[in-house]
């Protein structure tokens, strides 16, 4: 069955909603690239302040922005479910999300209590609300492995909150508990290996054969490697419970799942139908690579232990998976994403006059997609070289400022050719 079957664009909701997560998106990515920069030293260690209110705004200000602007549009078209008082859910998710972040960084620049207990509240309420909208909208959805895959990345972004607020509440010194490494590196897995991967996982099943002409991903693996993926990452949370050698065997496991699906997804893209270049697949082939890059990172670890117990292992690992993986998923996706709908909704406004509207590829060119990419690559490149080479942090944090510049500057040009052929941003 096509992966297409079943999308309501009828019920796709106005452009705004999705596009004003977007285009605040790339301005995090920014300003994560100006505090590396101004702070050569935030790859010293994962846990300096820098190091955390860098961590936070890729995965909060960049990633998270997007996702939940992807599913605003996403739930009403591929779910058939639309999110209820969508304009209200919106406003206050994407307000509240983007001042705690705001607040949430400076609070780990500052280490300022109040500003923790600030961002609890603001991003606590944010996410609570946009949880409440999607959780209503998924239990009233259609039933596909797309479906599925988001409400599994919907409960683990759940947890990744309730962790979260947790550690920041403990900061804001208001409750004396310590914070046990386990809750933090169940935040980090739910958070990374729960909410973002799969969320792709789930969204790749629909927008990989959909946008790149793919055959559809086989029906085995699209049924089972979410759910089967969630379990472990719920095993791997009871780790310390565990025997030593059943903590190890979840881990492989989960690092065969990552193996699998990058290795399906590269082999879906190289049957592609349609052969002509596309940036959009490099960012998933560059994404792809870099999670198997980090199955080969962690396999080291486990025949190194010198590896696995310096500064660099973790660090290295969050620049593939975060920078290397998420980032540029998530960039190849609002690529194929902001021109369709800035397409979609000018037909519909202007009710298809023919001759009148851009195509896809005219809202934003190939050839500036195509530069952006470019120098997201060689930024991803500079990031993990800083890792030995700490006199590269300034030129990699140029380097990523300018790809963030210009991927903000491309998504407003197609807003800026959707205004200027009459679409009605509402």
């Amino acid at each position: 069955m096509s992966q297409q079957a079943g999308l309501s664009f009828e019920q796709a909701p106005p452009f705004s909603l999705p596009l004003r997560f977007f285009l605040s998106a790339p301005l995090f990515l920014l300003a994560a690239a100006i505090l590396i920069m101004v702070s050569p030293d935030s790859l010293a260690s994962r846990w300096t302040p820098q190091a955390l209110a860098l961590t936070h705004a890729l995965t909060l200000g960049f990633l998270a922005m997007v996702m939940i602007g992807a599913l605003m549009q996403m739930l009403p078209v591929v779910a058939g479910s639309p999110l209820p008082a969508p304009k209200i859910v919106t406003w206050l998710s994407h307000v509240t999300l983007t001042l705690g972040s705001v607040v949430l960084m400076s609070g780990f620049l500052t280490a300022e209590p109040v500003a923790f207990g600030l961002a609890a509240v603001l991003l606590g309420g944010g996410f609570l609300v946009f949880l409440g909208a999607a959780t209503f909208s998924l239990a009233r959805a259609v039933t596909g492995v797309t479906v599925s895959g988001i409400r599994l990345a919907v409960a683990c972004l759940a947890v990744t909150l309730l962790l979260g607020l947790a550690l920041a509440l403990l900061r804001a010194e208001w409750w004396a508990a310590p914070a046990g490494e386990g809750a933090i590196a169940a935040h980090v897995a739910f958070g990374l290996l729960g909410w973002v991967l799969l969320l792709v996982i789930g969204v790749a099943y629909q927008v990989v054969p959909m946008f790149q002409i793919t055959p559809p991903y086989p029906p085995r693996l699209s049924r089972w490697l979410a759910g089967g993926m969630f379990a472990l990452l719920l095993f791997h949370s009871a780790a310390p419970l565990l025997p030593h050698i059943a903590a190890r065997m979840v881990e492989a496991a989960l690092a065969g799942g990552i193996l699998l699906f990058a290795h399906v997804t590269l082999r879906l893209q190289s049957r592609r139908r349609r052969k002509l270049p596309d940036v959009t697949l490099d960012y998933w082939r560059l994404g792809m690579g870099s999670l198997i890059a980090c199955v080969a990172v962690w396999l080291l670890a486990q025949v190194w232990p010198a590896w696995a117990d310096s500064d660099a292992y973790p660090l290295l690992l969050g620049v593939l998976f975060i920078g290397g993986f998420a980032v540029s998923v998530v960039s190849g996706m609002l690529y194929k994403i902001v021109p369709f709908l800035a397409w979609f909704h000018l037909q519909a406004q202007l009710q298809a006059r023919a001759g009148s509207i851009p195509t896809m590829k005219e809202m934003i060119t190939e050839r500036a997609m195509r530069a952006q990419f470019r120098v997201h690559l060689v930024a991803c490149a500079l990031l993990a070289a800083t890792l030995w080479l700490s006199q590269l942090a300034v030129v990699a944090g140029a380097i990523l400022a300018l790809s963030a510049l210009l991927l903000w500057l491309n998504l407003l040009s197609a807003t800026r050719r959707f205004i200027s052929h009459g679409g009605l941003v509402r």
